[in-house]
């Protein structure tokens, strides 16, 4: 007597009439039609968890990656004939969050550009975004905050950022060490912020990011990628370090900024890191054109910390720009930190004593934001 088919989901015997064979499994015909489904587009059959569309429309991948696309901002399905984009950007809207991104004059796209205005007179010049979180995705509140950093010069613009809960990102334009201290009132913003609710450090998913223009560190690209491959080099030789003075935690960490992962000297780590295409979510991003943008560490309103990190950047920089390949793959952190100008970089001192990454030297903690 031949043997009885049961279903592999409901275990129902099936006479040869009931089964249906779909991706080498045995099917009834209420767990075939409640588990899989035809795919909108192209008609092939696909387990139902495994569709790319939505509850209305069912997409294999191949019919999703040619035809369709999703909203940046509300994440609804688009297909790519009816996306929305801003003058310059590829970033994909529905009709809906084009109009209102249109409406909110003081929080753009996430893919606005504008041309970057240079303030201050160094070869290296600094461009920050903070992400603040918790006091609303409000344009009345970024517009208050331009309207601070803005008073003499337009020096910042704040952007919608999908990684963010309930807030928008702040970006500068690029300004020089000094520029960042002594003209542009990042104190003054940052507590208005801290006055409208607003948090960075205390959240989960805020970041500050600082790209630094390319051409600081030669005037051809290859001259470019020397000084590039040696902080590449330095952010994994002393990754343990720089964790612990980013103030993020460790899944934060390998979800926006990741390792490469460290080879035994510098050229072999740059090679893997050039070969890697880990994307944008990396400690060091190298994926745009005239900047490299350093992703690690964690948003704050505090602006001690905040210099510190300007001033920790500037330092890990410049010590690529005059060191050799030898002499900085033989640099420990004590060489690195030992060597820093108390006088011109009291914040970042004070931040690497309190962190205890410098010298362990008592010292008063401050409340971050």
């Amino acid at each position: 007597m031949k043997e009885k088919q049961i279903c592999s989901i409901c275990g129902k015997e099936l006479s040869k009439e009931e089964m249906h064979e779909f991706d080498g499994k045995i099917l009834c015909k209420h767990c075939l039609d409640r588990e899989t489904a035809l795919c909108s587009c192209c008609g092939i059959r696909i387990w139902a968890d495994d569709s790319y569309g939505d509850e209305y429309t069912v997409l294999c991948k191949s019919c999703y990656n040619d035809y369709y696309t999703r909203c940046e901002r509300c994440d609804c399905l688009l297909h790519r004939d009816n996306a929305n984009y801003f003058d310059g950007s590829d970033i994909p809207y529905c009709d809906e969050c084009y109009e209102e991104i249109e409406d909110e004059s003081s929080i753009r796209d996430y893919g606005y550009k504008p041309e970057p205005i240079f303030y201050g007179k160094e070869d290296m010049y600094f461009g920050v975004e903070l992400e603040i979180d918790c006091g609303g995705e409000i344009p009345d509140n970024a517009e208050k905050l331009e309207n601070i950093g803005n008073k003499k010069r337009d020096h910042i613009y704040c952007k919608h950022d999908g990684s963010i809960h309930d807030g928008f990102e702040i970006v500068s334009h690029p300004m020089s060490l000094l520029y960042h201290y002594n003209d542009m009132n990042w104190k003054e913003i940052f507590e208005k912020a801290i006055d409208m609710g607003y948090r960075s450090h205390n959240t989960s998913t805020c970041g500050l990011h600082i790209h630094i223009n390319r051409d600081a560190f030669g005037s051809t690209y290859d001259e470019q990628e020397i000084p590039i491959a040696r902080i590449v080099y330095f952010v994994e030789a002393h990754w343990n370090e720089l964790v612990k003075f980013s103030r993020r935690n460790i899944d934060n960490i390998m979800r926006w900024a990741s390792k490469y992962g460290i080879m035994e000297n510098i050229k072999n780590t740059y090679d893997k890191t050039k070969k890697g295409n880990l994307g944008r979510y990396v400690a060091v991003n190298l994926q745009n054109y005239n900047t490299i943008e350093l992703r690690i560490f964690r948003g704050t309103l505090n602006i001690n910390t905040f210099y510190a990190t300007l001033q920790l950047v500037d330092e890990i920089c410049k010590s690529a720009i005059n060191m050799n390949d030898y002499e900085f793959e033989k640099m420990s952190w004590l060489d690195f930190v030992s060597k820093i100008n108390k006088d011109e970089k009291p914040e970042l001192i004070k931040y690497l004593k309190l962190k205890q990454l410098y010298v362990n030297e008592p010292t008063t903690e401050e409340a971050e934001v």
